[in-house]
């Protein structure tokens, strides 16, 4: 009998991965921030969900707080890329707090479907995840009219007959996939229930989940650099399951890499949520190079060019009235 040919380790890079235009401008929200007004600079709930990111800013000065009351009277306040309701605007304004508005436009885009959903008598079920941040801003615009949706469990939860108006709306960092499952659903419950105007899943999400599965058929291991609080993220994981990898895991940095992971597998995918800076992703193919997987080929499903203007007060004065 002869012998096995060795087979040839490689790396497959998805792209695009990490940074998306929401998060490049939150985090530069913050950057700008503390060069503008000094240290400290405060940030409601975490910037993006990244702990690189957040702890790297925390080092510039930058202080993190979980609710508007523990910043100082007339101290500068972001929010974070998540979005926050009306609820803790106007907690903002009574402490007479200095706020930089970081949210990310496409979630801002849900919030105001939410406004004009309410006031034409709609009840909203919004898809997401109970807990998250920017589920909390967006439920906040309407509360009395938001239903939250998480996961097939809760379609069965819901109670409506036929006679409401009801449309759906989402999270912006969800499973493509999962989302249209459970829409699916709500629509055999629910047949009047109306489809939003446009897609709620962010460009971003569905773009690098396009990659990841363009790639997992072909890779034994997908390791996705990401927090584990980052929803985009730990859907990358989930996507790269149900698309042919045989085992995925989410790592903060190279140094969580088990390399038992690598036994027996000749192809790696690799990829990184949305907000993750690409130094982690680069520190994650130096490790697998030590281990043989120096042969790397991106492999790119699409081009994003899309980038947000900064808050007013934090855009170069030049940029002022250009397009």
């Amino acid at each position: 009998m002869t012998s096995p040919v060795a087979t040839e380790k490689k790396v497959l890079l998805a792209a695009p991965r990490g940074y998306c235009a929401g998060v490049d401008r939150a985090v530069e929200t913050v950057e700008r921030a503390l060069e503008k007004y000094g240290a400290p600079v405060y940030v409601r709930k975490e910037i993006v969900h990244n702990r690189y990111v957040v702890d790297t800013l925390a080092e510039r000065g930058a202080i993190f707080v979980d609710e508007t009351f523990q910043v100082p009277e007339g101290a500068h306040l972001v929010f974070s890329a998540h979005g926050v309701s009306p609820a803790v605007h106007a907690e903002a304004r009574t402490l007479d707090l200095k706020t930089l508005d970081a949210t990310c436009p496409l979630v801002t885009k849900v919030h105001n479907e939410v406004k004009r959903f309410a006031k034409q008598g709609y009840q909203i079920l919004l898809i997401g995840h109970e807990g998250h941040e920017e589920v909390e801003g967006t439920a906040g615009e309407a509360p009395e009219v938001v239903h939250l949706v998480d996961g097939v469990e809760g379609v069965e939860k819901l109670d409506f007959d036929g006679s409401e108006k009801l449309i759906w709306l989402s999270q912006t960092t969800l499973s493509v996939d999962e989302t249209m499952t459970i829409v699916n659903l709500l629509k055999q419950k629910y047949p009047q229930l109306q489809d939003p105007p446009s897609d709620d899943i962010c460009y971003a999400t569905q773009n690098r989940q396009v990659a990841v599965k363009a790639i997992a058929e072909q890779c034994q291991l997908m390791i996705v650099v990401g927090s584990q609080n980052s929803s985009n993220s730990k859907r990358l994981v989930e996507v790269a399951l149900q698309a042919g990898t045989d085992a995925s895991y989410l790592v903060d940095y190279a140094s969580q890499v088990d390399t038992a992971w690598f036994e027996g597998v000749s192809c790696v995918g690799v990829t990184s949520g949305a907000s993750v800076p690409e130094i982690l992703v680069r520190d994650v193919l130096e490790l697998l190079a030590e281990h043989g997987y120096s042969k790397v080929e991106e492999v790119t499903t699409a081009a994003e060019k899309l980038v947000f203007a900064l808050p007013r007060d934090l855009r170069p004065k030049d940029s002022v009235g250009r397009r």
